[in-house]
């Protein structure tokens, strides 16, 4: 697994156990959402300032994006759509 794939794979995982949203992620870290989603496919090459801040908005350590993750470390799948419904 490549540098870009390890932290696209970290990064997803530690926001899903967060259980928090890219939209909520992003604004935390004061960039535009689609820069999250692309971050999180691989798409988008990460500057240590942004993973600064992204790890700030996380709780976490900035070497935990570079962690080897092991196989049983998958992601869970959020609920799909941006805001959960009113009730």
């Amino acid at each position: 697994m490549d540098t870009r794939a390890r932290i696209a794979w970290n990064l997803r995982n530690l926001r899903s156990l967060r259980n928090i949203t890219q939209e909520n992620l992003a604004v935390d870290a004061q960039v535009d959402r689609t820069v999250i989603s692309d971050l999180e496919r691989g798409k988008h090459n990460a500057s240590v300032d942004l993973l600064d801040r992204l790890a700030l908005a996380l709780a976490a350590d900035i070497s935990e994006f570079f962690s080897e993750p092991s196989t049983e470390d998958r992601p869970k799948p959020m609920r799909a759509g941006r805001k959960p419904k009113q009730t």
